[in-house]
């Protein structure tokens, strides 16, 4: 007999796909999930259908399915940097002056 309620692991492992996959589909609402107290649980039977169900037959496990995240002809997707000098003390300038007692 199977289990009605399984973990994250459990159907991580069902389902072949990685827990990771697993935790990003039910925070965005993906597959339906019952809490129970702290601990999440899920319905296999529920989850298979919520799969059928999404987006006509799409898993919500599918790789690419929101596009290319990766930077286009080459170029790199490095942060913006800071233009001005950092204001504020920093370390360095802390340990140079000696305290004062009050």
């Amino acid at each position: 007999m199977k289990k009605t309620w399984l973990t994250i692991d459990e159907l991580a492992l069902e389902l072949q796909v990685s827990v990771k996959s697993i935790r990003r589909a039910y925070r965005k609402g993906q597959i339906p999930v019952e809490r129970i107290c702290r601990f999440v649980r899920f319905d296999l039977e529920r989850v298979k259908e919520a799969m059928q169900g999404n987006g006509q037959g799409r898993s919500p496990f599918s790789t690419r399915s929101q596009g290319p995240r990766s930077a286009q002809g080459g170029a790199s997707r490095r942060r913006a940097q800071r233009t001005s000098p950092r204001l504020g003390k920093t370390g360095a300038s802390i340990a140079q002056k000696p305290r004062g007692k009050k």
